[in-house]
């Protein structure tokens, strides 16, 4: 037990300080994003194979630091009360289905934004007798955010050029 007790004394902290130069990037992309909305977004975010890896730096989006929903941006159950579908992991073959029927649940003009590199180019899953591949192989995709997984400051960027893409679609 004392060993335990020096050693921790000796280490002392080990979390790291949280980054301050992304705080103001995070404030430019809040006030970049509610001047072109104006209103909310709502988001379905499809699991379609991946590790969760991306999913741990969706749900970072959500805690007071990055705030997305002071912005109006929130995540719903259903894809029938979504604008956008943020799409994680290479598409599996069981999932393949799934994704497309979600898809064509969702009500125009909808988004997709495939997330990280699973769901940009399959990732080193890549296509197989499992596996279809990048999410663009089975439903169409306005954008595209690579990483593994990308940090929530790029999940953010990308969100706001798809959002964006939606309104050069206009």
């Amino acid at each position: 037990m004392w060993h335990i007790l020096k050693q921790i004394v000796r280490t002392g902290i080990v979390t790291e300080p949280a980054p301050c130069t992304v705080g103001d990037g995070v404030e430019r992309i809040h006030r970049d994003i509610l001047d072109i909305l104006g209103q909310a977004l709502t988001i379905r975010a499809v699991d379609a194979g991946s590790c969760n890896g991306c999913e741990l730096e969706i749900h970072a989006l959500s805690n007071p630091y990055y705030n997305i929903e002071g912005l109006g941006i929130k995540f719903v159950a259903s894809p029938r009360h979504a604008d956008m579908l943020l799409v994680t992991g290479p598409v599996s073959k069981h999932m393949e289905e799934a994704l497309r029927r979600t898809y064509d649940a969702t009500p125009e003009p909808k988004l997709v934004v495939a997330l990280g590199d699973c769901g940009c180019t399959g990732g080193i899953f890549g296509e197989s007798y499992a596996s279809c591949g990048r999410v663009a192989n089975v439903i169409p995709v306005d954008v595209n955010i690579p990483g593994c997984p990308p940090p929530p400051l790029e999940i953010l960027r990308g969100i706001l050029s798809a959002v964006r893409h939606r309104q050069s679609k206009r």
